[in-house]
């Protein structure tokens, strides 16, 4: 008998429906949240509001095209944990119906090991056990996959994650919602040494991005003249404009360098202390084109076997949950109706 399973994943504003058979993804549909837009960021009431619009018509999407129907299922698997609680309650909520009426097995998902385990969808894959740096809006961790059920975390932030740090930048130029990716698009025409930003000298493997915040923010203040915090060396706000604008890309590709040699510094350092070879990266700043590809230079470098999930499965979407549940469901690992959402759980 074939496993098939509907995966459902509403932790943020990503509502995403997958459906996979014996560990090949069918479908991975996600519906996109355009209302954030105009306000810089994710409103969680208008995100729960939102899932709640998309999540039956994504749910329909997902299973024609997949070609199968809710009969021919074997379980339902939804994200449990971490997110805003009221996105997640929604996806839950759901599933849990779902569940219940279809009278098959329920598996709850943790998000972060959903997104190291989004490497096992495609081939090829890596050889347990491997090294896994996720970066997302909301993580950044270092992580040891011993087995697709036992995961290890042996680094992460102590205060705010590196998309955080994209996204904050790109509101500080005075870039849309979601700056991020902005930020990837405008560095690839500028050069990434024209201006310095520090690397924070954290002991261990675990990484800090609060001071190249602010560092960043008084470096902007100035006018590029300094990153200390001098009020009388702060421009006007005019020249600080036009300052941006005729450095724009400049200013991106500088700090997406600053960004990306701080996680790869820390990644080198943990292939050193584990002697693992084997080296993953996964989460939504792994879309990005100036860490891939200087994952991949330094995995050459290093003579790492490394590996990248598809564009697809790098932000938040319903097929890592699916992938990450048929594992779990090999072991019998299922949940039963008071399965409860959590905006923060540990692995």
């Amino acid at each position: 008998m074939k496993i098939k399973i509907l995966a459902f994943e509403s932790s943020c504003d990503e509502t995403s429906v997958a459906v996979c058979a014996e560990g090949k993804i069918l479908s991975n549909v996600t519906a996109n949240q355009k209302v954030h837009e105009q306000y810089g960021g994710v409103v969680p009431e208008l995100a729960s509001r939102a899932h709640m619009q998309h999540i039956i018509p994504v749910t329909e999407a997902a299973l024609k095209k997949s070609g199968l129907t809710l009969k021919d299922l074997n379980a339902i698997a939804v994200t449990q944990s971490p997110g805003l609680i009221g996105s997640l309650l929604v996806g839950v909520q759901f599933a849990k119906s779902l569940a219940l009426a279809l009278n098959i097995p329920l598996i709850g998902v943790h998000h972060m090991q959903a997104h190291v385990l989004a490497n096992l969808i495609d081939d090829p894959k890596p050889s347990f056990p491997f090294l896994c740096l996720t970066v997302s809006g909301g993580h950044t961790q270092i992580v040891i996959c011993h087995s697709p059920t036992q995961l290890e975390v042996i680094g992460e932030t102590i205060d705010d994650a590196a998309g955080e740090a994209f996204d904050k930048t790109a509101k500080l130029l005075g870039l849309p919602y979601p700056g991020g990716p902005l930020i990837d698009q405008y560095a690839r025409n500028g050069n990434p040494h024209r201006f310095s930003f520090p690397e924070p000298q954290i002991p261990g493997l675990n990484f800090s991005f609060s001071g190249l915040k602010t560092s960043i923010l008084y470096f902007l203040k100035n006018a590029g003249k300094s990153q200390i915090y001098k009020p009388e060396y702060f421009a006007t706000p005019k020249k600080t404009e036009n300052f941006i604008q005729q450095n724009l890309p400049d200013i991106c590709a500088s700090v997406q360098h600053r960004i990306i040699t701080i996680l790869l510094n820390k990644l080198i350092k943990a292939t050193e202390q584990t002697g693992i070879k084997e080296v993953c990266i996964a989460g939504g700043v792994s879309a990005n084109s100036g860490l891939r590809k200087a994952f991949e230079e330094t995995g050459k470098k290093y003579n790492w076997n490394t590996y990248i999930p598809a564009f697809q499965y790098c932000t938040d979407n319903a097929g890592m949950i699916a992938i990450t549940a048929y594992y779990k469901y090999l072991e019998g690992q299922f949940a039963d109706l008071s399965l409860t959402a959590s905006a923060r759980a540990e692995w």
